[in-house]
């Protein structure tokens, strides 16, 4: 579940070894790319943290945000 502070969308994710994270994140950055729109994250061996906001909106939470973990989440299933 995605957890909204600090006027960010966040979440952690984890794999079973590096190459599943990372082969996550290639998938993730398609998605972001075709929305234009990209996350801040993190990656340490299986594990991937999240952070979404729109810069243009002044770094808050937008529509834009949850559309783009909605199509994370879906990358999941």
């Amino acid at each position: 579940m995605w957890n909204e502070t600090d006027n960010k969308l966040y979440k952690k994710f984890e794999f079973g070894n590096f190459s599943e994270a990372f082969a996550f994140m290639t998938r993730v950055a398609i998605e972001a790319e075709k929305m234009n729109h990209h996350p801040n994250w993190s990656n340490v061996y299986n594990k991937v943290e999240i952070w979404l906001n729109t810069h243009d909106a002044g770094d808050v939470v937008t529509e834009k945000d949850h559309k783009l973990a909605a199509k994370i989440d879906k990358l999941l299933s």
